[in-house]
């Protein structure tokens, strides 16, 4: 594959994603699920160019989430969850043990959750205003619905890839005359 191809289609990725990560200063409620579809455009990174590539994209979309997204929280949950996600369970996957898989996984967001929550709340210092109406076991209630909505995310991602792998992949490697 041309080397040409692999930077066109990562400057595209990098760009949409970038410009999703922008995209939080006009959509506030959208601090999660802007950063997640940014995400998710690294599966085609990974599948067209390389996880090589797609860790690049990450970095790049990372680094640039710091300076040029409105909402700092959202920079956040693109850089320490959801932004490398796509092509860190590709690795996980290859593990081949389900039930292995699923607790590396949930440990893995279970760490990157807290450290995320610990750098929005002291360095910052966004006051979580949640925890007050969930009282004592507000963070409990909370980690442990991310932790139902992350087992959903991780589904839905497993059925985006093999949608992507039957539809667009083809498309593209003809297209684009790949081999």
């Amino acid at each position: 594959m041309k080397n040409t191809y692999k930077i066109a289609l990562g400057g595209m990725i990098t760009a949409l994603s970038v410009l999703l990560m922008f995209l939080t200063g006009l959509f506030p409620m959208a601090t999660y699920a802007l950063p997640a579809i940014a995400g998710v455009l690294l599966i085609s990174a990974v599948i067209e160019i390389g996880s090589g590539y797609a860790f690049m994209i990450y970095a790049a979309v990372s680094l640039l989430s710091i300076f040029i997204a409105p909402d700092k929280e959202a920079a956040v949950m693109y850089i320490l969850i959801l932004g490398y996600y796509p092509v860190v369970k590709k690795y996980i996957e290859k593990i081949n043990k389900l039930v292995i898989e699923w607790i590396l996984k949930l440990v893995l967001f279970n760490i990157t959750v807290i450290a995320a929550w610990c750098i929005v709340m002291y360095v910052l210092q966004i006051p979580d205003d949640s925890m007050g109406m969930l009282g004592q076991y507000g963070p409990y209630i909370l980690l442990a619905l991310g932790n139902v909505t992350f087992i959903i995310y991780d589904i839905a991602l497993t059925g985006l890839i093999g949608m992507y792998m039957q539809k667009i992949h083809p498309f593209l490697k003809k297209l684009f005359k790949i081999h």
